[in-house]
Order: C-alpha cells, then structure tokens, then sequence
C-alpha cells in the first residue's frame, strides 16, 4: 500500500493549512481555485473544514505550489485537539466538564473557533508570566520575543562571520549585473505589481510562477533590498539555521524575529559585502550618504551595515544604533559601541534624537556625556517608510549612529575636533537611572532618591531631592 493510499485512508480535512498556505502566496480563494481547477465555493468548503482534501486535490496542490507531499498531507486535527485538550486543562476551566470527545468534535468541525481560542489562551498566559515578572521585581514580562531576538543578535555583537562570508561569494557571483538577473538564472522572475495587487504586501514570493512580486511603489534601495531579502531567505537559508538554531530560544516567536533579523543581515551583506564596504567606509570617513549612492543603498540601510563592522583585521569604528518614532518607542537597536540605553522606558529628552522631527533629512550631530564621563559623539537623521502613492501610509522615525568620542575624529561628520574639549551635552540613560540634580527636563525622580517637598518654594527644576 502507498504513502498516498494510507493518508487518504481516512479524510483529510486541512481546512486551516490550505488558508495558511493561500495566505502566504498571496491568492484569494477565486485566484486559488481557478489554479487548482475547482469552484471557489468549493475551495471555501475546505478551509472551513467542512469538506476533505481529496487524494488527487493533495496531488494538484503539491505539484501547482511545489510542496513537499508528506508536509501537505500531514493532518492538523490530532495536533489541534491536542493542544485545545492542554489549554482545557488550565485551572481557570476546572469544574467544567470537557469530555475529549467533544473536544476533538470542536477541533475537527471548528478549526476557527480552536484557532481563536488558542490564541487567546496565548495571549492570557503570556500577560500572566507578564504580570509575575513584573510582581518578582523583574521590572520587564517574563515573556519577551522581541527582547530576546535582541539579546541573540546582541550576543554575537551584531556580527555574523558565516553569513558575512558566504554573503561576499554570493555578491561575486551575481555581479555586476544586479541580483534580479541573477534570480532570472535561477528560474526566478522579478515583477513589480502595482499596490492593489500585491495584497497588502510589498514583497510576496509566486511558488506557482516562480515570480517575485513587488510592490511598485518602493524606492529603489527598498526595492534592492527586498530582493536580496529573498535572496537570503533561499541561498543563505542554511547559514541563518545554522546561526539560529545554535541559541535556545524561549519561545517560537523569538526564533522566528532572529531567524528575519539573520535573514535582514544577510540582505545588508549582500548588497554591502563585508571587505569592499569596510574599505569604502574608511576611505570616505564614514560618510553615509555617500556610501549610500555608492552601494544603490538607503541612509538607514547604511547606517545598519556600520554596526556590523566586527571582522578580526578588518573592524571598523564600533557603532551604536537605534531608531525610534515620535512617541519615542523603539523599534529597532543594535549596540557595538557599550552605549548604555535604557531597556525599558523613554530616553533621555536632552538628546537630540527627539528633535530631529522638526528637520526631517537633515542630518544633525551632537556629543554626549553620560553622568560617569562616558563621552559619545552621535549621528542624527530621521527616515520614511511606506508611502508612495495617494493615501498610502506612511511614518518617519529617528534614527541614531552613536560611536564612543574616542572614534569621532575617524568620521567625517567630526573632523578636525578634539573630542576631548567638544562641547558634550550633560544627558542620562534614563530619568528614573540618572542622579542629575540640576536638570529641568526631567520627567521623573531617579529610583533611590527621596524627593524634598517645600511648600513655600519652587525650583527650576521639577523634583528637588533629599541630601540622603
């Protein structure tokens, strides 16, 4: 008896993973269906769980999207009983009976219904581990994707040797005449799509056609590294497993933003191979814009690439990078300059980062001195995302380049200056951790510092504190 004989022994509903699977080319159902020659209402049947995957469905589908039969074929009801029964489980439903069979009706008849539950129940334990961290005094939740994919990248000083290297032979290869033409080699064709039909995305991978689709309205630098993201994604697939999968990670959302951080470095390395873009930051003193026009990048990309200058022999100047919106939430850092940001809360408001706004592209500069001397001369600029046609949205946040002052005079945004005797602007990591009596921007008392209340005088300065 056949692999295919015995998985459609019994119907296979796959309801949720052919949704998942439509979702991620970018197909509507209509689209879809008319690929796989069947009725769109039908195909709506089927995601709804309420009709099987026939064998020959499972054929066309594997061979229309290139998938892997026994992947395709492997039934999601077990699995989704099984984890709706551990969720059941939490004490928060005892006393209610949950019989399993009924359990596995709901998984099997409702797959949307268990979806939503599921997440729910994520949702609920993780502001519970939240809430326990924060009672512990941990002062951050004990369940932080995001910080954890940045403790990865963190460990590794922003600094992949492995994807270095083989981003530089692969930059090689492709050559001079542009990585499109290259994936065009590889039976990859690049087309752009106007926004209406890219759904919602502005890169999308055409397993069918083997096209990838992008969005018309990205910049040409966006546009450069979205099909270098691609690129990675596939040829460099088993150097960001190979790096990934040497760290234990809480979670598979954390794995998940490390391997597309991996993945977005691996992009950044092959449009900006390691060696010719060292030798090209030092020789223009680390100008970014005229690194960006030289490597068809943008002022943000570049900026990036700067923090990942750590080869043995070939280091450049060690940079610390952040970007923030106007709200002052931060969406991205990468530290290779020991610049000691706060974990959790707004930054200093004396830094110009935050000013930056009302000069949109402009570049601004300004030194830094920290409350134990520690001087840093930063680099300022905001940037846009998105837009690019009427109504399509957009944001601009601030990013900041900040090297140790000791580096400054190897850039030419400081040439010429003593860093010793430039004029560094008093700031803290963060009001509630900076012990600066005399400053009147300040939002909060540091942690530790009882507060002087007078009722007959006021300062400058919001807060006065007690000598002890």
């Amino acid at each position: 008896m056949t692999k295919l004989t015995v998985m459609s022994a019994r119907p296979l509903y796959l309801g949720p993973r052919i949704k998942r699977l439509r979702r991620e080319l970018g197909l509507t159902q209509a689209a879809m269906a008319g690929e796989l020659a069947i009725s769109a209402s039908y195909l709506a049947l089927i995601e709804r769980n309420q009709r099987p995957l026939t064998a020959d469905l499972l054929l066309r589908l594997a061979r229309s999207y290139k998938l892997e039969m026994a992947d395709l074929a492997a039934d999601d009801r077990d699995d989704y009983a099984r984890r709706l029964a551990a969720v059941l489980h939490d004490p928060i439903f005892a006393e209610i009976d949950l019989p399993p069979l009924e359990i596995a009706d709901v998984a099997t008849s409702f797959p949307g219904i268990t979806e939503a539950m599921l997440r729910l129940h994520g949702a609920y334990v993780r502001e519970q581990q939240a809430l326990a961290g924060l009672r512990e005094g941990g002062g951050a939740p004990a369940n932080n994707p995001v910080g954890e994919a940045r403790a990865f990248v963190a460990q590794h000083r922003n600094h992949f040797a492995e994807i270095d290297t083989r981003a530089e032979e692969l930059a090689a290869e492709i050559g001079s005449g542009g990585a499109a033409e290259w994936l065009g080699k590889q039976g990859v064709r690049v087309r752009s799509l106007p926004g209406d039909l890219m759904m919602g995305a502005i890169r999308r991978y055409d397993r069918h056609g083997e096209q990838l689709l992008l969005d018309n309205a990205l910049p040409a630098a966006s546009r450069a590294f979205q099909i270098a993201l691609h690129i990675a994604y596939t040829a460099l697939r088993g150097e960001i497993a190979s790096m990934a999968g040497s760290y234990s990670f809480a979670s598979t959302t954390a794995a998940s933003l490390a391997r597309r951080s991996l993945a977005g470095y691996g992009a950044a390395a092959l449009m900006m191979p390691y060696g010719r873009f060292a030798r090209a930051a030092e020789a223009c003193a680390y100008d970014i814009e005229a690194l960006a026009g030289q490597f068809g990048a943008g002022f943000e990309q570049v900026a990036h690439r700067l923090t990942t200058l750590g080869r043995p022999g070939q280091e450049g100047v060690p940079f610390f990078f952040i970007r923030v919106d106007a709200a002052g939430n931060v969406s991205k850092r990468f530290d290779g300059a020991g610049f000691p940001f706060a974990a959790h809360g707004g930054a200093c408001p004396l830094w110009r980062l935050h000013n930056v706004f009302r000069m949109p592209g402009e570049i601004a500069n300004q030194w830094l001195e920290l409350p134990d001397g520690q001087r840093f001369f930063s680099i300022l600029r905001t940037v846009v995302a998105g837009g690019g046609g009427h109504e399509r949205p957009r944001t601009t946040r601030a990013i900041a380049l900040a090297c140790a002052a000791e580096h400054a005079p190897r850039l030419i945004y400081a040439r010429g200056i003593d860093p010793r005797t430039a004029h560094a602007t008093p700031i803290g990591i963060a009001c509630r951790l900076c012990n600066r009596a005399g400053c009147i921007a300040r939002s909060e008392p540091p942690l530790g510092r009882d507060i002087q209340p007078d009722d007959y005088r006021r300062g400058v300065e919001p807060f006065s504190f007690a000598e002890s």
